[in-house]
């Protein structure tokens, strides 16, 4: 995905989900930034490329944390994408972070923050605090989202 002829700021979103919770995470997110005329690719974790977050100037990954009572983990599908992102060169680039998690859990929705290190570590600009929904999105987590969207593309056009 390349910038359009307006120029444009295009989005990736990369998710993963076991319960269908986070994808639909993801697709409100997608929605939100479609609204607002950002063309968004939304691509299922165990689907994508760590690469392809090169091509977009926003990036986001909606990941649900897994708990079995202990630490809370990234998804497995989402454990090499993890380390490939951390590996690429992504200056320049805004990213987001959100997913779902279980406040039943002592760490909730971990795996929203550890993806945000490994855009950290590749050199992306954070341009939006973490958004974790317990379980599924309700109408406060929706409204949240789309101010997590309108801080991405403001992001975005200040690196522009």
């Amino acid at each position: 995905m390349t910038k359009t002829e307006e120029n444009m700021a295009t989005a990736k979103i990369v998710y993963a989900s076991m319960t269908g919770n986070t994808q639909e995470i993801a697709e409100i997110v997608q929605e939100a930034l479609e609204d607002r005329g950002v063309p968004t690719e939304l691509t299922e974790m165990s689907q994508a490329v760590a690469a392809d977050f090169a091509d977009a100037d926003i990036c986001v990954v909606a990941a649900y944390t897994y708990s079995d009572g202990g630490p809370g983990l990234l998804p497995e599908e989402g454990e090499d994408f993890y380390d490939d992102l951390r590996a690429l060169d992504l200056s320049g680039k805004v990213f987001g972070t959100t997913g779902s998690g279980d406040r039943f859990y002592d760490d909730f929705a971990t795996a929203v923050d550890m993806f945000a290190d490994a855009f950290t570590a590749a050199g992306a600009t954070k341009g939006a605090e973490g958004v974790k929904v317990d379980l599924a999105a309700e109408a406060e987590d929706i409204d949240n989202l789309e101010i997590f969207a309108d801080q991405l593309i403001a992001a975005a056009a200040k690196l522009a």
